[in-house]
């Protein structure tokens, strides 16, 4: 673990970080769903640093529950959600600048559902990113005002209930130069306590999303 001072209110508050293994490609922001920096996203940490990135995940709801984690049960999704309603905007994305300046460039974010509006959503606002990857982010439909000026790609699953492909859509419409996967899989598609779990889903977007990030061959 490590700490992070956020620029919005000077709030210090915790990140969980993993180090490259082996020639390092550069750092990574991975962006927690709304359960906080549960075993899922230290486990996507740990993909990211295998494959040789820096990565670094900020608990976003520190100032509700230092450590802050929820349940994948009916209470759970109810403590991440009023998480997610007492967590404006300027502060999550304030909290997000300070992880991508902890770490050395080149800095790519990434994030899972909640996570993946964020990562939307800094895209367009924070500096020193190099590309972003979302994935599954049903609120990413109302931020569409907020254009990613870093290269983007985004996933999602077409038996995904909360996200219709209509939404989908909307994205690709709206930005036709966004790179849009969709898979055969439902909502959360890549973490494995997910009744979604798709390992072969989850695969295939994290090779596209390394493979973003790497840049043009």
């Amino acid at each position: 673990m490590t700490t992070l001072t956020s620029a919005h209110d000077g709030f210090t508050l915790t990140a969980h970080r993993v180090a490259a293994v082996g020639p390092r490609r550069g750092g990574v922001v991975v962006i927690q769903e709304i359960f906080g920096v549960s075993d899922h996203v230290r486990e996507r940490c740990a993909t990211f640093a295998a494959a040789g990135y820096d990565a670094i995940a900020p608990s976003l709801f520190d100032r509700i529950e230092p450590g802050f984690t929820a349940g994948l049960d009916a209470a759970g999704f109810a403590k991440g959600r009023d998480a997610v309603a007492a967590s404006p905007w300027p502060q999550v994305i304030a909290d997000v600048q300070a992880a991508i300046d902890a770490l050395a460039p080149p800095v790519f974010i990434t994030g899972f559902c909640y996570g993946g509006a964020v990562a939307w959503l800094a895209a367009a606002r924070c500096t020193g990113l190099a590309a972003a990857s979302g994935f599954y982010g049903r609120l990413i439909n109302t931020l569409l005002g907020e254009a990613p000026r870093v290269p983007t790609i985004l996933h999602y699953g077409n038996r995904d209930a909360s996200i219709p492909l209509s939404a989908v859509d909307e994205v690709r419409a709206r930005y036709p130069e966004i790179g849009v996967h969709v898979y055969d899989a439902g909502h959360g598609f890549c973490r494995a306590a997910s009744p979604d779990y798709d390992a072969a889903a989850c695969a295939l977007a994290t090779q596209r999303t390394l493979a973003h990030f790497a840049g043009p061959a």
